[in-house]
């Protein structure tokens, strides 16, 4: 480029902070190795906190625009699941009187919630009946077997029903039949969806070397959920239920099927020490699984008009958010335990 026609020379470009590290080194005398040294240093703390602050923009950046389309704080999501994981896999591992413990509490927290949705809708259940008899089904999947573990579920049925209909009675208020049933069957789905498919967890974890197959069918629901989000979010483009979830796609779906797949093959080879097929086989089950508990809990929470079950788990959502995928993978997991545990290799 021609200098300028008045002869007055180009204006210099603003120097970049190494060059301007090497200015002052330079003005303070090079020839001092000390002072030479020391500015080194300044300049390389410089350049790394610009690197670490312009990363931490990037990100906040990307947890921005997730946090927009997802409604979760990925952040946190991700501290609280590590967390959770962590206990998890402490207690199964060391101290499965600790884990039934936590999966009592989760129980319990989880019907709790869900009283409460029905009853922002309008739905009469009675909280009292629900969890002391949710809690008594969860203990009986470790001390009962499992036809008695069914006679206890038919008793907490019973009981939940009559005293609903006992309160309604006492009432007086002329409830039509219709809510009234409606009210039954709130009640009722309670005691299914969540104490008796967290007892079935309970009677897996007693079994012999159950409590690898806990965790792997855990691991592979979390697998599953993970894959979706993480392909549904880089390349989710067709619903897959919206009427459902809407945020759900297809390509979702088929990063979870990896995910559970994969899971399910590696947790068989190295966990489970089962042939390959039955690793493929349980990860496909505990996806499907997975995927209907998912898409349920969606619909259960779209007709009750809620996003969240409660805002106890932040980033997660509810207690149910968390174990929708979970709570229904609990029954082919203790039906393929006894179906595959027999081919495990020593």
């Amino acid at each position: 480029m021609s200098p300028p026609a008045d002869g007055t020379p180009d204006p210099q470009p603003p120097l970049t902070r190494r060059e301007a590290s090497i200015a002052r080194q330079r003005d303070a005398g090079a020839h001092d190795p000390t002072a030479v040294f020391h500015e080194s240093v300044r300049a390389a703390r410089s350049e790394i906190e610009h690197q670490v602050a312009h990363a931490r923009e990037q990100f906040e950046e990307a947890n921005e625009r997730i946090k927009q389309r997802t409604g979760r704080d990925l952040i946190v999501a991700i501290v609280i699941g590590l967390a959770i994981g962590g206990v998890v896999i402490a207690t199964l591992v060391f101290l499965k009187w600790v884990f039934v413990a936590l999966a009592l509490a989760a129980c319990v927290l989880g019907t709790i919630e869900l009283v409460r949705a029905f009853q922002a809708d309008d739905r009469r259940v009675d909280l009292a009946p629900q969890v002391a008899m949710g809690s008594l089904l969860v203990l009986s999947g470790v001390f009962v077997g499992h036809a008695l573990h069914w006679v206890i579920l038919f008793a907490a049925i019973a009981v939940v029903v009559v005293w609903r209909l006992i309160a309604q009675m006492s009432a007086k208020d002329g409830r039509v039949y219709g809510n009234v049933l409606r009210d039954v069957l709130a009640g009722v789905l309670i005691q299914v969806y969540i104490p008796f498919l967290a007892s079935v967890c309970v009677a897996l974890l007693r079994q012999d070397s159950g409590e690898w197959w806990v965790l792997a069918f855990i691991i592979v629901a979390v697998a599953a959920d993970t894959g979706a989000y993480i392909a549904g979010i880089s390349f989710g483009k067709h619903p897959m239920a919206p009427r459902i979830s809407p945020k759900k796609t297809w390509e979702g779906f088929a990063g979870a099927v990896v995910a559970a797949v994969g899971a399910g093959l590696l947790l068989a080879q190295f966990m489970l020490h089962l042939p390959l097929w039955c690793g493929a086989v349980f990860g496909a089950a505990i996806l499907v699984s997975a995927t209907i508990g998912d898409l349920g809990e969606s619909m259960l929470k779209r007709d009750l008009g809620i996003k969240d079950m409660s805002s106890w788990l932040p980033g997660h959502g509810g207690v149910l958010d968390r174990l929708d995928s979970i709570l229904l993978s609990t029954v082919p997991a203790l039906a393929l335990y006894f179906l595959f545990s027999p081919l495990g290799v020593s």
